[in-house]
């Protein structure tokens, strides 16, 4: 089953979500008002690294129209926040470590008084050194910024002996490859509306990925229960791990409060670049060596992270690279060493890919590398070095078997795209433009999915029998743009027999439904289908038993239809599910709870279960201005059945756009701890213009008999892997590595025979 937007389009099917978001009938969060509504700005430091002599407000305080000035001294409960290590300042004390952090905070009547007030704030610097990137920091006389010193976190993973097996390589190839810091670019910025209620209670109507998570962390910062705050968190306008960790909530939880209004917040995209988070530059260091047949013998990499000035989840980030620079691979001699560091640059945290983007480039290129220097086909050259089914993981740990590597293999050794690279080049068109050139490559990788062992990862859901006759689903995810919503749908169609017009779906709602841990990390849909097979059983059974009795039938006579129950045997309707609702006063309900599943190691952030995904890309360059277009990609994917073919192609168009800007077009450019790029005017991200090639999609539903895990994770895999194909596919093209991303245009400018000639005078 290839899928593309022609083969879909033959099975279209409306979105739940998608009228409302395609006539803008949809209200986001932040499009949200209350009557009384109070609007919050929050006062972000000016300079990368700098202590604070003072904070003056009362010229701010005295302001008509202004309800609330707030510092550090109002904040009640812990001052900090931070999903893994709570280390940012919610309002800065003592100092200031980039420039995005938060001093104050106000509420007024309008935007514009908001603004005033905060320009009436008086805050007293005294400027310290930068500390503006990850070498630099790690330095022994380099400032530093956290008391435990300037790195975050350090990883390690070895097996046999690396010097020993280099001695025994034929081959032998080192290289650095430098990754950029991308932005996000969700089209709905940090905000949200926070309404103190009349029991006492607060409201948080904020975009997140993680509704529990966040109310956890306010809980702390206000010091009141959890169970004093509601956090409401979808829908959302985008987010791809950027929207994870808390962002406005804490200042608009603490005006709210103090304030005893509503109060919105809704950043800029100015404020949202200097505040956000963005994907971690890596620089990663890799020596790599094969015997004379190919056969890989030992790999060293070494991975340094710039992670920002607070933690969020950088440790976490670096321990995904050093798994995945590993890889797929086989060797008998690795030596893996990361470090994550402290610097005054912009907050790096979760981005769609979480680490495995930056190793993959990486790793990749030393695929290649080797396969040039053997004179062997690099396709062949992975075959030859693939991990078997029955192989342990990157970190030698039991994962879920299954044979997806070799088939995602096979299907890109036997496209015609990556044929296509074999074969003769073309010539009419390259003969009337001989500065274009096209060029075909391929990379592969396997994604680990969930968060991996040591870190809590719940999962879990409910099913009700509401009075209304709706059979109501309840999850703590949030849809944010990635299909959730029509995907569950589907599920609950397929596994159980309901028209779309019997379900009721209830998300992102804290105070509505189970914790079923976040919605990251590429295991919603795993973690939803688990869940409906785990109910399916008993809700059915209660469901069966509930009508049998109003049928005065057998249950085995029975079966849940499109709207009621229906005979076994037929189609006939027999009951609704609205007048089984009305049979008895208590609704139906049956709930379920688990943990993603984990491999039997000690190794924190080893991952059991793993998608495996490759691609082949075409590009065409133009070396007069070194621009690089993506004329055709193929993607292979090995993630179990497929529970959304709309989603599916969906969710790898859309990753593959990202991965097309980390490669060509995206970086977020800082200078001692300044952002270059402040707005979208001077920011490119890709725009359909540069997706205008056929994507095309080969899911692999193949898995091992007895496999109880079902569908992996898709939500990142189409964002990893094309950033390596595409700089394969330049080398063939022009004859010149790429080792650092996005790719510079200058780097590819030649000047063609037929123009050197006519300037010589040839």
């Amino acid at each position: 089953m290839l899928l593309n937007r022609a083969s879909v389009g033959e099975r279209w099917r409306i979105r739940p979500d998608g009228p409302a978001k395609v006539t803008g009938s949809l209200e986001y969060l932040t499009d949200m008002a209350r009557e009384g509504m109070l609007h919050g700005l929050v006062l972000r430091s000016e300079y990368p690294h700098a202590r604070i002599r003072s904070i003056r407000t009362d010229q701010a305080k005295r302001l008509e129209g202004v309800h609330g000035v707030l510092t550090y001294l109002d904040v009640p409960g812990l001052n900090a926040f931070g999903i893994a290590r709570p280390d940012q300042p919610v309002l800065c004390e003592d100092r200031v470590r980039y420039v995005g952090d938060a001093v104050a905070c106000v509420a007024a009547e309008t935007p514009e008084l908001a603004a005033r007030a905060l320009a009436l704030i008086e805050v007293d610097y005294e400027l310290l050194p930068v500390v503006a990137g990850p070498i630099e920091a790690l330095r022994g006389d380099a400032p530093q910024l956290h008391p435990q010193g300037n790195a975050l976190h350090r990883t390690s993973f070895r097996r046999g002996d690396v010097e020993e097996g280099f001695k025994q390589c034929a081959h032998i190839v080192e290289e650095t490859y430098e990754t950029p810091r991308q932005m996000h670019t969700y089209m709905e910025t940090e905000g949200g509306l926070f309404v103190p209620e009349a029991d006492g209670r607060l409201t948080v109507y904020s975009p997140t990925q993680h509704g529990f998570m966040d109310r956890m962390q306010l809980s702390r910062i206000l010091a009141v229960p959890q169970q004093s705050i509601r956090v409401v968190s979808s829908p959302i306008g985008g987010s791809f791990g950027g929207k994870d960790e808390l962002n406005v909530q804490p200042y608009g939880a603490l005006l709210a409060m103090h304030t005893g209004r509503p109060v919105k917040i809704h950043q800029t995209r100015w404020e949202s670049v200097r505040a956000g988070l963005k994907r971690h530059p890596m620089r990663i260091a890799m020596k790599t060596g094969t015997d004379a047949a190919g056969r890989l013998i030992a790999h060293r990499a070494s991975i340094v992270a710039d992670t920002g000035p607070y933690s969020t989840l950088g440790a976490e980030v670096l321990n995904f690279a050093t798994e995945h620079v590993i890889g797929p691979y086989r060797y008998d001699h690795v030596d893996v060493e990361g470090v994550s560091a402290f610097t005054n640059n912009g907050m790096s945290g979760e981005f769609r890919g979480f680490g495995g983007n930056q190793a993959i480039f990486a790793l990749e290129g030393q695929m290649d590398r080797l396969a040039e220097r053997l004179g062997m086909d690099p396709w062949a050259f992975r075959k030859l070095n693939l991990r078997r089914p029955e192989d342990p993981g990157p970190f030698d740990q039991p994962i879920a078997a299954t044979e997806g590597a070799v088939k995602v293999w096979e299907a890109i050794a036997e496209c015609s795209l990556w044929l296509e690279r074999g074969a003769p080049a073309e010539s009419g068109q390259a003969m009337l433009e001989p500065w274009i050139k096209t060029g075909i490559g391929a990379a592969f990788t396997m994604h680990g999915a969930g968060l991996g062992v040591g870190i809590p990862d719940p999962a879990g859901g409910r099913l009700t029998l509401a009075p209304d006759g709706k059979i109501e689903a309840a999850f703590g995810y949030e849809e944010f743009g990635q299909g959730l919503i029509a995907t569950l749908e589907l599920m609950l169609i397929e596994q159980f027999g309901f028209a779309a017009d019997d379900i009721r779906i209830i998300i992102g709602d804290t105070d509505a439904v189970p914790d079923s841990g976040s919605t990251t990390a590429s295991r919603a849909t795993s973690m939803m289908w688990k869940s409906l097979r785990r109910l399916k059983e008993p809700f059915a059974s209660r469901l069966l038993e509930r009508a049998a009795s109003v049928l005065d039938a057998e249950t085995g006579e029975l079966r849940l239809g499109e709207g009621g129950i229906r005979e076994r045997a037929g189609e006939a309707l027999l009951l609704t599910y609205r007048e089984l609702a009305d049979a008895e006063q208590s609704p139906i309900r049956c709930e379920t709870s688990f943990s993603f599943p984990t491999s039997p190691t000690d190794r924190v952030g080893a991952h059991f279960m793993y998608t495996y995904s490759a691609v082949a890309a075409k590009v065409e360059l133009n070396v007069l201005t070194g621009r690089v277009k993506v004329l055709r990609q193929f993607h292979a994917v090995a993630a179990g059945p497929v529970m959304n073919p709309q989603g599916y192609l969906g969710q790898i168009e859309g990753g593959s756009s990202m991965a097309l800007g980390f490669a060509l077009l995206e970086d977020a450019v800082m200078e001692e701890g300044r952002y270059m790029t402040r707005n979208l005017d001077t920011y490119l991200v890709p725009t359909i213009a540069d997706q205008r090639g056929a994507v095309d999609v080969l899911p692999i539903e193949h898995l091992p008999e007895g496999d109880e895990h079902g569908p992996r994770g898709i939500g990142e895999v189409g964002s990893v892997t094309l950033g390596p194909a595409i700089a394969a596919a330049i080398r063939q093209a022009s004859g010149k590595w790429v080792t650092r991303l996005p790719v510079d245009p200058a780097s590819l400018q030649e000047t063609p025979v037929f123009l050197s000639e006519a300037v010589n005078g040839g």
